[in-house]
């Protein structure tokens, strides 16, 4: 396999912008650019940056009816608001985000993150998923939640044909826009496998790629407690936190990861907001 150069983006250090070159290596053959949130934000271009600044003064000038600044400014910052009422390149930000569903416990989680008025990421799975509970992914975009891809079939994307990984990836960009009219921006690969062949083709369908820092492994257990543990003995600002809406003690252990977060003074996100004044960028790999 050829050499293959990758640059992270550069990391304010003291004012400062210093450049730092990262290889991943997965399968010790695969490479390919990587982004952290931070390092994103930074680099965002100075028109996103104006106009977010311009959107959150917009925001502060605009009273709640207890008296408190919209952006949580003389008060608590919101626990993760719609749109773009948080800024992380000040606030504690944690992304989280909900992979392979939705599912019968779907719904369920949807009431938890409305009652605490947190948005997440949804990384749906097309087959017996997306295809066969509209309704649950109606209801992710219409509560303001962020519409993800997590290919058809959970199907590694490094060891099949590129024109079938493409297949995987077109098929919940396809389904997902006749269900809701949007079509996803943020893709995440089975297993965090990915390399430059499917950076190139998450690129050409539009796709950013979303990999993590915190995992409660709730695939391994359906112990509640356990899976709050995990996620909290590795939540660090700027995180992506990895959770799964499919098995039965993820949803149930969420609404005390959230409590402890906010005790914490973490403000809960969507991955697009944990980027933002910053875009995802199409074949980008961001990780913390």
């Amino acid at each position: 396999m050829p050499k293959q150069k990758s640059a992270a983006r550069s990391t304010s250090i003291a004012g400062l912008l210093a450049a730092t070159t990262l290889v991943l290596t997965l399968g010790g053959c695969a490479t390919y650019d990587v982004t952290a949130p931070a390092d994103a934000r930074a680099d965002a271009p100075a028109a996103d940056v104006k106009a977010k600044d311009a959107r959150l003064a917009s925001a502060g000038n605009k009273k709640t009816a207890d008296g408190k600044n919209a952006d949580g400014k003389n008060g608590s910052a919101p626990a993760g608001g719609k749109g773009d009422d948080v800024d992380c390149r000040t606030a504690k930000c944690v992304a989280l985000t909900f992979d392979a569903g939705p599912s019968e416990h779907t719904d369920r989680l949807l009431d938890i993150l409305k009652k605490e008025k947190v948005h997440a990421t949804f990384f749906m799975l097309g087959q017996n998923h997306v295809e066969k509970r509209p309704a649950e992914v109606k209801r992710i975009d219409a509560e303001g939640h962020e519409l993800a891809n997590h290919t058809w079939s959970h199907q590694i994307l490094t060891d099949i044909a590129p024109g079938e990984a493409k297949r995987e990836l077109s098929r919940v960009q396809d389904a997902v826009r006749k269900i809701t009219g949007k079509t996803p921006k943020l893709m995440r690969p089975p297993q965090g496998r990915t390399d430059e062949e499917v950076s190139k083709i998450s690129k050409n369908l539009g796709l950013a790629q979303v990999l993590w820092s915190v995992t409660a492994k709730d695939y391994q257990t359906n112990d509640s407690a356990l899976i709050t543990k995990r996620v909290l003995d590795q939540t660090e600002r700027d995180g992506i936190i990895l959770l799964h809406d499919i098995y039965k003690g993820t949803v149930p252990a969420v609404p005390g990861i959230l409590k402890e977060l906010k005790k914490r003074g973490y403000t809960v996100v969507t991955v697009s907001q944990l980027l933002s004044p910053a875009k995802p960028e199409p074949g980008m790999v961001y990780r913390p």
